[in-house]
């Protein structure tokens, strides 16, 4: 099976830029379909599954491999390889964005420019960095997981979405989690929530725009404010959106903000 078969992967739009589009934990490429169709007239559109979401191959996963998030980043950058991706525009949401950053950092021809979607570099509290989380709120919601993949998927992610005012959009990303494999979700939610890449975030000179939600319980305005801060050439943009999937929630937002950022910079 080739690379492009393993990660589901669906390309459109006829634009001599590619534009990849990358998804968070428990979700897959479906996240991105409000987003990804407004750039199909200027961009080569790259949709794919990170292996153990969505219409990847499963048996591909290696615990080994993607115990950290370096083993994502060499899938992101074979993909691009793959599809003859050079000085393209990588957009990823939640850990993606990190997972864009250390594929760029392998492979910095593959993309001039970086959306980081709701990023964090690490999820945990350490002294002065603010991450969102204790060690032990980590703990225990990996605990969770671990003992019961439904019922943390139903409590948690209307809580990751935010807008309790649209009880669809928790469903739909309830939904997202309970079809991902319940091993390999657990496994990638640690190597998420337990992972410190701020180190990563030195020496990234592509261009960067960091989207800030309110409201997101996953990351908070403190942990936009400090990837900004370490990205020198780097644009924040606060959206009035709330939670942690606005290209869910706020896609027309969202559409707007990377538009400003790739055809205005």
């Amino acid at each position: 099976m080739s690379v492009l078969q393993r990660h589901n992967v669906r390309v459109a739009g006829s634009g001599e830029t590619a534009m990849v589009f990358a998804h968070g934990f428990g979700c897959d490429q479906n996240m991105w379909r409000f987003v990804a169709p407004a750039f199909e007239n200027r961009f080569r559109t790259v949709l794919f599954d990170h292996i153990g979401a969505g219409g990847s191959d499963l048996s591909a996963y290696d615990p080994v491999k993607y115990a950290t998030l370096a083993g994502y980043a060499d899938d992101v950058v074979a993909v691009s390889r793959a599809l003859g991706v050079r000085g393209g525009v990588f957009v990823g949401h939640s850990v993606s964005a990190t997972i864009g950053i250390l594929a760029w950092k392998r492979a910095p021809d593959l993309f001039d420019s970086l959306v980081l979607v709701c990023p964090s570099p690490r999820y945990i509290d350490d002294g002065d960095y603010v991450g969102g989380f204790t060690p032990a709120q980590v703990e225990e919601l990996l605990d969770f997981l671990d003992s019961n993949h439904m019922g943390w998927s139903h409590t948690m992610a209307p809580v990751i979405m935010g807008n309790p005012d649209r009880p669809e959009l928790g469903q739909e990303l309830t939904n997202s989690f309970c079809r991902t494999d319940p091993e390999i979700a657990k496994r990638f939610a640690r190597t998420t929530f337990t992972s410190d890449n701020r180190a990563d975030l030195d020496g990234v000179t592509a261009r960067c725009l960091v989207i800030q939600c309110s409201d997101d319980i996953v990351a908070p305005q403190q942990v936009g404010a400090y990837v900004h801060r370490k990205l020198p050439n780097s644009t924040l943009v606060h959206f009035e959106a709330s939670g942690h999937c606005p290209n869910l929630s706020a896609p027309e937002e969202t559409i707007a903000a990377i538009e400003a950022f790739v055809l205005g910079g």
